[in-house]
């Protein structure tokens, strides 16, 4: 266009110098290094303990200031069941069906433990959960006067051992005792090493009119049997079918209850001998559901029950006083059962329908302030103490979570943080 000139672009080469390019600085350890042991543990610290836990393994120095960094108590994972299907409300009672024993994790931080490493385990029932074992007895009936195998599981580990059961020789003149034995259950006493299978477990029967205890001590997957004497200071002067099959371990003790009894069997795993403890007389005399637990705060030895006439779920703990009832103090009244009565879907206003069909039937051992809560046909549900707040308890496919629910905690502390490791 007129007017207006086109600049060409000059051919002349470029006088500037292009910047050297920069060269990173070379990567050293010696940062980290240079942290004092003080600094890595205030850092440590700081992580989730699934990150600590990684943290450990990335060499020993880590390793040696993780130790100290562990909590002292296990963490809790999360929790094995049996699934149910749900029933319908009574008065129909269907057929029970085995489903294998499950793992809930916690959180999603929680690691998802299965069974499917032991293929056997669906022929098992879960009766205990202890220091990171599971102990599981067979689903087929046997003659009460037979002892069961046990099939012991690390689901952290993926081991397991089957246990062979008690041989008939490990108790003098076996055959005399026979016919009036009845197999009660099993527990596991105590596991002497995180890393390893090396573990004791009890099994126990009423051999006319008193307990005796069998001991397997396993090392590795290598099990040995030894029999007790029968505890003759205790007498079960009732029919031995009204134990109930599972304990509950609970301030360094071991407990089952007996069905509308007002005490319950005590195992001392020092002593390994057995005692009976009795429960409040306001609850025994008044048939309440009642249940030996540990107080969530502290882990001291506590009832969590449901005294019918008040209508109210309460609180005993362990001491002696003025008003105490059989070596037991009320704490306090939890909450109105008219509360929780309300917030199951479907239940009856009928009173007397309603105390049949909802119950507690543990706290939970995992120390987190919950109650489980069971019903005839009406779902299975969780309270939480504090809060008065209620969850349902199912699984994705739609199943209940089955009684007993087991706390599982981690073996602890984790095998390559042991001393001896």
């Amino acid at each position: 266009m007129a007017g207006k000139s086109r600049e060409r672009p000059s051919s002349a080469p470029s006088t500037s110098v292009p910047a050297p390019p920069v060269k990173p600085e070379p990567l050293s350890g010696a940062a980290i290094d240079a942290l004092t042991g003080d600094d890595l543990r205030d850092i440590l610290r700081r992580l989730s303990l699934a990150d600590l836990l990684r943290a450990a393994l990335a060499c020993h120095r880590w390793r040696r200031v993780a130790a100290r960094c562990l909590p002292r108590a296990p963490p809790l994972l999360g929790y094995f069941f049996h699934p149910v299907n749900t029933p319908p409300p009574p008065p129909i009672r269907p057929e029970p069906t085995h489903y294998v024993a499950v793992f809930a994790p916690l959180d999603p931080s929680s690691p998802h433990l299965s069974l499917d490493f032991a293929p056997e385990a669906s022929r098992f029932e879960l009766y205990d959960c202890h220091q990171g074992l599971l102990l599981l007895e067979p689903t087929v009936s046997l003659p009460k006067s037979i002892l069961p195998r046990l099939l012991v599981l690390d689901p952290a580990s993926r081991r397991s051992v089957l246990l062979p059961p008690p041989p008939r020789d490990t108790v003098p003149d076996d055959r005399r005792w026979r016919s009036s034995r009845y197999y009660i259950g099993s527990a596991l006493l105590s596991r002497a090493h995180p890393s390893k299978l090396c573990f004791e477990a009890v099994c126990f029967a009423i051999d006319d009119g008193h307990p005796r205890a069998w001991v397997a001590s396993v090392d590795d997957g290598d099990c040995s049997w030894r029999a007790l004497a029968r505890d003759t200071e205790v007498l079960v002067d009732f029919d031995p079918h009204w134990f109930k099959r599972s304990c509950v371990h609970a301030a360094g003790k071991m407990y089952w209850h007996i069905c509308n009894s007002g005490r319950v069997l005590v195992l001392d795993p020092a002593t390994l001998r057995f005692s009976y403890l009795l429960a409040p007389a306001e609850l025994a005399d008044n048939f309440c559901t009642y249940r030996i637990a540990e107080t969530p705060e502290d882990g001291r030895l506590c009832i969590m029950a449901m005294a019918s006439r008040a209508g109210q779920l309460q609180l005993w703990v362990r001491g002696e006083a003025r008003r105490s009832d059989n070596g037991w103090l009320l704490e306090r009244d939890i909450m109105d059962m008219r509360v929780v009565w309300d917030a199951v879907p479907g239940l009856p206003t009928d009173w007397a329908k309603r105390v049949f069909n909802v119950w507690p039937s543990d706290m939970d051992a995992g120390r987190t302030g919950k109650v489980f809560i069971q019903t005839f046909g009406y779902g299975r549900y969780s309270l939480h103490l504090d809060t008065g707040k209620m969850e349902r308890l199912e699984t994705k496919d739609g199943k209940e979570y089955g009684h007993p629910i087991y706390a599982y905690f981690l073996a602890w502390p984790p095998a390559f943080l042991a001393p001896e490791y």
